[in-house]
């Protein structure tokens, strides 16, 4: 089973995957509830409201999403430790002051990858920031 990140679910919206979805057989994919709503506001963002986030419901409606709860939480905190303990800064003192944010990584793709990891799916992300953290928490990823 597959996790899609937002930049893949526009990719299955927009019809880019077929036929990676034909070449892997019978398969699920699914998404994240971190994905709906960043795929929302894209809608928000956007010229034609109404249309397009009908079309994104729609879209929505044929994908499992998955929720988080505190297993999540618990899963995103611990694999954002494990991030710091391997790619931040080895003096603990300079960790006080260390912003997570200038490894590059998004707190909504680790929330993405939390629910996989919890779920036991693959993520299916192209970002090379989540590539880089493949293994860490036992987060399975591939790249279409």
């Amino acid at each position: 089973m597959y996790l899609l990140d937002t930049t893949h679910c526009l990719r299955l919206f927009w019809g880019v995957l077929e036929e990676k979805l034909s070449s892997l057989g019978r398969i699920i994919v699914s998404t994240s509830v971190i994905a709906r709503g960043e795929l929302i506001y894209g809608v928000y963002k956007s010229e034609r409201i109404d249309e397009n986030l009908a079309e994104i419901e729609n879209f929505l409606g044929i994908l499992d999403v998955y929720q988080i709860d505190n297993e999540t939480a618990s899963i995103y905190g611990k694999l954002k430790g494990e991030i710091i303990n391997k790619f931040g800064p080895k003096d603990k003192r300079k960790r006080r002051n260390f912003k997570f944010e200038s490894l590059g990584i998004k707190d909504n793709d680790l929330w993405i990858a939390a629910t996989a990891i919890q779920y036991d799916l693959i993520l299916v992300s192209a970002d090379n920031h989540i590539q880089r953290i493949q293994g860490i928490n036992g987060l399975k990823v591939e790249s279409w």
